[in-house]
């Protein structure tokens, strides 16, 4: 137990790779789930010649809640993680044991909080964004199982977070990398009614989803109980939650919880926004929420290596490792953005054509995501800069950002675009919003910076 962690002694380079390349695989194969998921949908075959878009569509309205699933998952894990990872870097291992356990049970109360939701609010949250039936059918069948069976989601993201606090992240990796494996295989099987299996359409997407996580949730599990020997679990302490422990979790992890949160109340209203021109303008931001995950997610994946790195050298207060972490995780994260960027400016139309895309669905889509994309390379910097806003326990800058982006500019600079009816010019509000973000990004980092590592 006293032997240094290798965050604390690889070099940082090295680290920082082996730490962030099996999150981002595993998010890589999370982003084709999410793009094969849409694709098959988009191929169902309803009584409506436009059936599969009417059920992309319906995925696109179930979204928001999916990410607020997600949210509250992982703004949770992210305050275990912080957490659990500096009190590693202190030698508290009283503390990180306490972080892990108290965490399992706060999982358990998050899935309960989505089942209630499931039961009784699916119906309206659905109906609240359109007025066709057979989309809202769909809709409503498909996010019902979703919620009702998010236990295993729940568990999934905690595992993969106690996993990567202690540095274990090729086992995170192989976690997630199968659910998603799972899910792909499934998908068509349950969906068309392959083989044995019965032709479920839309509620088929879902129960493969469901299927993908418990899948993944159980090899989380056996991975943390086989080959997590600094966190030691106790049934115990799991069912003996500690007030200060929960309030050092969420200290963190509320704002992380809220940050995310805001993702689900923007896609909401841009549901709603988007809708007023057509169902196939909703349909097209779901495509590009789905083509977009191949770039973010891994961004993402580097970004969640990075925290407890920064927060266990924090612990150790070895700030020039902070400082060497941050520069190349910079650097990193926006290479794939403008590679990103790059994609999404030469080939749209054939992104699109993914989905089994309409005449209209192409007129519309190709300068959407030609114009979307020009935000991409801010958002590489936002987010690398972003992480050591949760590692030394400052998330609430990261709130301030998002709610500043996505709520303060974004919304509202849609809403008045979409007034002039020219639906072109409502994409315009993301990298404008993206703008918006660095600048405040920028400010806060700076702050920090000169608050915390500049101390050391």
């Amino acid at each position: 137990m006293n032997k240094e962690n290798k965050m604390g002694v690889m070099p940082v380079k090295q680290l920082i790779i082996s730490m962030s390349l099996p999150m981002m695989i595993s998010m890589l194969v999370q982003a084709l789930y999410n793009v094969v998921d849409s694709i098959f949908v988009s191929q169902i075959v309803g009584e409506t010649a436009t059936a599969g878009q009417d059920a992309l569509t319906a995925v696109t309205l179930a979204f928001p809640m999916q990410n607020l699933m997600i949210a509250l998952g992982s703004g949770t894990g992210v305050g275990i993680n912080a957490l659990l990872s500096r009190s590693l870097g202190e030698k508290n291992y009283e503390k990180s044991d306490l972080a892990a356990n108290n965490g399992i049970l706060l999982t358990f109360f998050n899935y309960l909080l989505f089942l209630l939701i499931g039961i009784f609010f699916v119906e309206r949250f659905i109906h609240s964004q359109t007025t066709s039936d057979v989309i809202a059918s769909y809709g409503v069948t498909y996010l019902r199982i979703i919620n009702c069976c998010s236990i295993a989601l729940f568990f999934q993201l905690t595992f993969e977070r106690l996993l990567q606090s202690t540095g274990k992240t090729i086992y995170s990796m192989i976690s997630q990398g199968t659910g998603a494996i799972i899910n792909i295989i499934f998908d068509p099987l349950l969906i068309f009614g392959i083989g044995p299996f019965p032709a479920l359409g839309i509620a088929g997407a879902a129960y493969a989803t469901i299927l993908g996580q418990i899948i993944g949730s159980c090899i989380g599990l056996f991975c943390n109980l086989k080959f997590n020997k600094e966190i030691c679990f106790s049934i115990k302490k799991i069912l003996h939650l500690d007030i200060n422990t929960v309030k050092d979790i969420y200290f963190v992890g509320v704002p992380s919880i809220l940050m995310m949160s805001i993702g689900s109340v923007m896609t909401y209203l841009m549901n709603r926004i988007l809708g007023t021109f057509s169902s196939t303008a909703t349909a097209v931001f779901g495509v590009y929420f789905k083509l977009q995950s191949f770039f973010f997610m891994p961004v993402f994946g580097l970004n969640n290596g990075l925290i407890p790195v920064l927060a266990y050298n924090y612990g150790a207060r070895n700030k020039q490792r902070i400082s060497e972490a941050l520069k190349f995780a910079l650097t990193l994260a926006v290479s794939i953005m403008v590679f990103g960027t790059f994609v999404f400016l030469s080939v749209p139309e054939l992104l699109l054509n993914l989905f089994n895309a309409s005449e209209d669905m192409i007129q519309i889509g190709v300068p959407a995501l030609r114009i979307i994309c020009l935000s991409f390379p801010l958002a590489g910097i936002c987010i690398a800069m972003g992480s050591i806003f949760q590692a030394f326990a400052h998330s609430f800058y990261s709130l301030i950002v998002s709610v500043g982006r996505q709520l303060v500019v974004l919304i509202p600079v849609a809403w008045l675009l979409s007034q002039t009816g020219i639906l072109d010019l409502v994409w315009l509000a993301f990298p404008i919003a993206e703008l918006a973000s660095l600048a405040l990004s920028t400010i806060f980092f700076r702050k920090l910076y000169k608050q915390t590592v500049s101390t050391l």
